[in-house]
């Protein structure tokens, strides 16, 4: 999955987000809705398509959806 696919796919995930909004460098604790939710969602999410489980500590290491996906193609290796 490329960056511009895993950005995507995940914006479809965050139900209150408007497609198109969000791109690779987007910080995604500042979206309006962010929640604890919002992180469940995306640790789901990359459970389900990478078959990889992070735990909040990594997740909070993360801050835009570039870093987000960089970290998952580190652990996918």
């Amino acid at each position: 999955m490329t960056l511009e696919e895993f950005t995507l796919n995940l914006e479809k995930e965050l139900e209150e987000v408007e497609v198109g909004t969000l791109n690779p460098d987007t910080v995604y604790r500042d979206l309006k809705n962010w929640s604890s939710m919002y992180a469940l969602i995306i640790i789901a999410f990359i459970d389900f398509n990478f078959n990889i489980i992070l735990n909040s500590k990594e997740l909070k290491e993360t801050s835009t959806i570039r870093e987000l996906y960089n970290l998952v193609k580190s652990k996918s290796v």
